[in-house]
């Protein structure tokens, strides 16, 4: 299927980051990826080679070695204009040597010495930097206060074996500064109460364009009881063996920088938070490896994810790379409604479902308990494990831009609620199931779809008619391997061919605008298709140029030759053939 789907681009990679060392926690991965037809496009990993290839069906995620942020970016979202580092000043630097610290008072500062480990304490004393440099394998440096502060990263490596190697216990505003060209590490050990090895009482502020890892061992990497800003600049690796890579209470907002999370413990989460995910920018890659557990506090089974948002979700620009490949895993997991304005969100799970005391939890590329809109961006899934499905929402759907793929093992992409198309580009293969599915009503007004289902009895359009529901089809530009289902009201005509052949080129053409489409290697039986004006076939046709959809499974426009005609006949919807389609209403 992989093989005969593919139709293989080639992207330019990226300049390496950082030159690998023993002690670098980048140095066993690499990832490229490069631009095509005005988006970021992923690639399947060669080896180090300088030009690599992949598509929808292959490409992988892997830890991001790069060093160029992507230009798409947002408008910077700082809760509090008092967040960014520019509106502060901080001009009283106090140094601390975590090789050989001192105890001492300095400009209001009292320093106490324990061994390796150091605290500071500057009260109520304004404008407070602290410089940290040196290495201690066992040590720490926590900090309190009555009043906000900077922490400058230049060239600073901490180990605690006991508890947290920064511990920011002031409750005030932390900026974290990473000085330019310095590598700091954080690490704490397997022992301890800690919350995170970088533990902050207070809002956590990132900045500048050093490096950062940090590893916690016993629960989170880092963690603050507020909310995290990352911007522009910053590179961030954090890695947990024992929880969550990212923790914060009231809100992730990242704005740029090249962040890297892995997490290896059992239903771990790569971020998470209790409130609110914004990503406005940059590139964040996102590693979970742990199965799925039981939690016997909430009586249910969990799985991993790459980012859990207890609220809501928004992404409008920047890049998102997520794999999960245990039991039950996801890559995105959002109890209210999820947003996705622009950007790109790629992601892959590779597990199978977790089962345990009679509760199962299943993998999903997305998982949205609240609505899904997608107005914007590219949005590209594959699920291979068992009862993988590609995106699923427990309320309603609506794409009204956009490109969204998933190439998912059950249902491609499903609602509980109302599923509503008005524009975009749409995927969806489910390989074991349906393509598009709801629960509710399926409303296509416009866009372009092209759906596959795995074969009879599933369709690739499929509303709940058994629960009085329908498939409304009143514009678009629909292709449909396998149908549609039972009961559909087709105020646009539809047509079909009873057969299809595999693993080819076919081209539709509605007026002036073409649509080529390559043909699964399984699927229903029968192929519907669906425009504003009626529509001719060709099959076996070869196309130069145009624009590529759905890594190259999509061509519009483009130069069209060779082929033969198909022949089409009125479809009304659920016949024995097994299904139907459509196409949009315009170019959108």
């Amino acid at each position: 299927m992989k093989k005969a789907m593919t139709r293989m681009m080639q992207v330019a990679s990226v300049a390496l980051l950082i030159s690998c060392s023993a002690g670098d926690p980048f140095s066993d991965y690499t990832n490229s990826w490069g631009d095509n037809w005005g988006n970021d496009t992923p690639s399947e990993n060669s080896s180090g080679s300088s030009t690599t290839t992949g598509d929808l069906t292959t490409f992988t995620v892997n830890i991001d070695q790069t060093s160029a942020e992507p230009t798409d970016a947002a408008t910077e979202y700082m809760p509090d204009e008092e967040d960014a580092l520019e509106n502060s000043t901080f001009t009283t630097e106090v140094a601390i040597d975590m090789a050989s610290p001192t105890a001492k008072t300095e400009n209001g500062v009292e320093i106490t010495v324990n061994g390796g480990h150091i605290t500071a304490n500057h009260g109520s004393t304004k404008n407070i930097c602290y410089v940290l440099s040196g290495t201690t394998s066992n040590g720490s440096f926590t900090v309190v206060g009555d009043k906000k502060y900077e922490i400058k990263l230049n060239g600073v490596n901490i180990t605690n074996p006991d508890s947290a190697a920064l511990n920011l216990l002031s409750g005030k505003r932390a900026y974290i500064v990473l000085a330019d060209g310095t590598s700091n590490t954080l690490t704490d050990g397997t022992s301890g109460s800690q919350k995170g090895a970088l533990y902050c009482k207070g809002k956590l502020l990132f900045n500048g364009s050093g490096q950062l890892s940090v590893v916690g061992n016993t629960n989170n990497a880092i963690h603050s009881a507020d909310y995290i800003v990352f911007r522009k600049g910053n590179n961030i690796y954090a890695k947990s063996t024992a929880n969550h890579g990212i923790k914060a209470n009231d809100g992730v907002f990242i704005n740029g920088g090249i962040i890297n999370v892995e997490v290896t413990a059992a239903a771990a989460k790569g971020i998470n938070c209790e409130s609110n995910i914004v990503v406005n920018g940059g590139r964040t890659t996102v590693i979970t490896t742990g199965d799925g557990t039981y939690d016997t506090d909430d009586q249910e089974a969990k799985g991993a994810a790459g980012i859990k948002a207890d609220s809501t979700f928004t992404i409008n620009a920047g890049e998102l790379w997520l794999k999960s490949t245990g039991s039950g895993g996801k890559g995105i997991n959002v109890d209210m409604d999820a947003n996705f304005n622009g950007g790109s969100v790629y992601v892959v799970t590779e597990g199978g479902q977790f089962k345990s005391n009679n509760d199962t939890s299943s993998p999903k590329g997305i998982k949205v308990d609240g609505d899904i809109n997608i107005s914007g961006g590219t949005i590209w899934v594959r699920t291979s494990g068992y009862n993988g499905e590609g995106i699923e929402t427990k309320s309603q759907l609506n794409i009204s831009g956009g490109e969204v793929a998933c190439y998912a093992y059950d249902d491609a992409i499903n609602s509980k609620g109302d599923m509503t198309i008005t524009g975009g580009y749409v995927y969806a293969q489910g390989k074991n199931n349906d393509g598009l599915d709801a629960n509710g009503n399926i409303y296509l007004k416009g866009g372009l779809v092209y759906a596959i289902c795995s074969g009879q009895p599933e369709v690739a359009i499929d509303a709940n008619t058994e629960g009085g529901k329908k498939l409304y089809l009143t514009g678009g530009t629909i292709v449909a391997v396998g149908g549609l289902e039972s009961g559909s009201s087709l105020t646009q005509s539809c047509y079909q061919s009873s057969s299809w052949s595999k693993n080819t080129w076919y081209t539709m053409t509605v007026g002036e605008n073409t649509f080529s489409f390559r043909t699964p290697s399984s699927g229903g039986s029968g192929l519907v298709v669906s425009a504003a004006t009626t529509p001719t076939l060709q099959s076996g046709t070869s196309v130069s140029g145009g624009s590529s959809f759905f890594g190259g499974l999509g061509i519009a426009g483009g130069t069209i030759s060779g082929g033969s005609s198909v022949s089409l006949s009125s479809y009304t919807g659920g016949s024995s053939m097994g299904g139907g389609g459509g196409w949009p209403g315009g170019w959108h």
